[in-house]
């Protein structure tokens, strides 16, 4: 595979692609989890939900990997037309959907918003890649992009694209965002890695308790967040509500990872057991 991710995911979340064996079809469900795996597939990741609960992500087989629109118990595959890979990983509640794809022709990624059965590629102006990862009921967008200086989270609202850097640090990346326009997301600085909270031009940092490599990916309207941090023995979600940090685990997996939370405060991520590295929705 061509997709190329930045350094803190390279080593928590993508490279755990490359290693499986395999992925039972159809779906479980085990103490509040629900398995998420798109038939016929080698894998399956879930990185999004909307309040309606349509889900999104996306799953490999042999010839590439393609996005996913979970609704009412049906899979839909999301391909950007001459994309070798395509990934879903935001839907809001009128079922706009953005993610990234890999121009076949030269291997870049780009960012892409799809709305009422139309594709609009979305580029930062003079990015090398763009990947966009979140998307609420106004429109505006999350994502983070790499040029000349590194990686920048940025936000795209009304046509303009705003760039997002935490203080201090070495790279940003933002990943959700809320009806309020609250974002959240990672940065990297000589500490570690840290998940942070940007509302009214303030950011806040988020750490689990353990560890200094932390992750936020989800936000939803009430202000509760999701994400990931490393736990020492592998990944675990957590969800941080009303300033309680609470640790996510999927029964008898290796590693777990919450990538997204609705209004309802239903929860979808990805984990990874003995039979391979599959999606999951953990319901209220």
């Amino acid at each position: 595979m061509s997709l190329k991710r930045p350094p803190f995911l390279i080593c928590l979340s993508f490279t755990l692609l490359f290693s499986i064996c395999m992925v039972n079809s159809g779906f479980a469900k085990e103490d509040g989890f629900t398995t998420i795996d798109v038939p016929g597939a080698t894998y399956t990741q879930a990185n999004g939900i909307n309040s309606p609960g349509d889900i999104v992500g996306y799953y490999g087989n042999a010839t590439a990997d393609h996005g996913f629109l979970l609704s009412r118990g049906a899979f839909t595959t999301i391909d950007v037309p001459s994309a070798s890979h395509t990934a879903a990983n935001g839907v809001n509640p009128e079922g706009d959907i953005v993610g990234f794809y890999v121009d076949t022709a030269r291997s870049e990624h780009h960012g892409f918003l799809l709305s009422k059965g139309a594709f609009t590629t979305i580029d930062v102006p003079g990015a090398f890649s763009t990947e966009a990862n979140g998307i609420n009921p106004r429109g505006d967008i999350v994502g983070f992009y790499i040029n000349a200086t590194g990686l920048h989270g940025f936000l795209l609202s009304k046509g303009a694209f705003t760039t997002i850097d935490v203080p201090g640090a070495f790279s940003t990346g933002a990943y959700g965002i809320n009806p309020k326009g609250e974002i959240v997301g990672y940065y990297n600085n000589a500490m570690g890695n840290h998940g942070f909270l940007l509302s009214d031009g303030v950011f806040t940092k988020i750490d689990s308790l353990v560890t200094n490599a932390t992750a936020a990916f989800g936000i939803n309207s009430q202000g509760n967040i999701v994400g990931f941090y490393e736990g020492g023995v592998g990944l675990r979600g957590f969800l941080l509500s009303k300033g309680a940090f609470t640790t996510i685990d999927v029964p008898d997996a290796f590693i777990s990872a919450t990538r997204g939370i609705n209004s309802q405060g239903d929860i979808v991520g990805y984990y990874r057991n003995a039979t391979g590295l599959h999606g999951f929705r953990l319901s209220q």
